[in-house]
C-alpha cells in the first residue's frame, strides 16, 4: 500500500491540479499535503471542506462509512468562479473517516478525468 504522501505526489501529476490534501472529516485535519491550498492554507481548506462533507453526511439518505447502511457516497464535487474542488471519500483503515480532496485549476483540467484518477488514488490507500 502507498503511503499518503506518494498518494498526494501521484494527484499533483493530475492535469490542472493545484493542490492535494487527505483529510479527517470529523476533525477538520489534514492527514498530508501537497501543492497549494486556497487562499494559500492547507488547514483553512481542511476545515472547509470538512464542514461541507459534515453537512452531506448528517443526510441519512448517503453512507459515508463504506458500509451498507445506503447508497454509499463516492466523491462530491464543488464548482467555484476558477476552480472545482473534488472529495472522494476513502473507505480504509483510516476509520472511513477520511477523504482526498483535490483543488483543481477549472481551465485546465478535465473533471471527468480527475474524478477517476481520485477513485484509482483512494483505492490505494484501502489495504488489500
Amino acid at each position: 500500500m502507498p503511503g499518503i504522501d506518494q498518494v498526494l505526489s501521484q494527484a499533483m501529476g493530475i492535469p490542472g491540479v493545484l493542490g492535494a490534501a487527505l483529510i479527517d472529516w470529523t476533525s477538520g485535519l489534514t492527514l498530508g499535503t501537497a501543492g497549494r491550498a486556497p487562499h494559500g492554507d492547507h488547514d483553512a481548506a481542511a476545515a472547509d471542506t470538512a464542514d461541507v462533507v459534515q453537512a452531506v453526511a448528517r443526510n441519512a439518505t448517503f453512507d459515508t462509512s463504506g458500509g451498507t447502511d445506503g447508497p454509499a457516497l463516492e466523491d462530491l464535487i464543488i464548482t467555484a468562479a476558477g476552480s472545482y474542488h473534488l472529495i472522494r471519500f476513502v473507505h480504509t483503515a483510516f476509520d472511513s473517516q477520511t477523504y482526498l480532496y483535490l483543488w483543481l485549476d477549472r481551465a485546465q483540467a478535465n473533471l471527468a478525468v480527475a474524478r477517476l484518477r481520485l477513485r484509482d488514488l483512494a483505492a490505494e490507500l484501502v489495504p488489500s
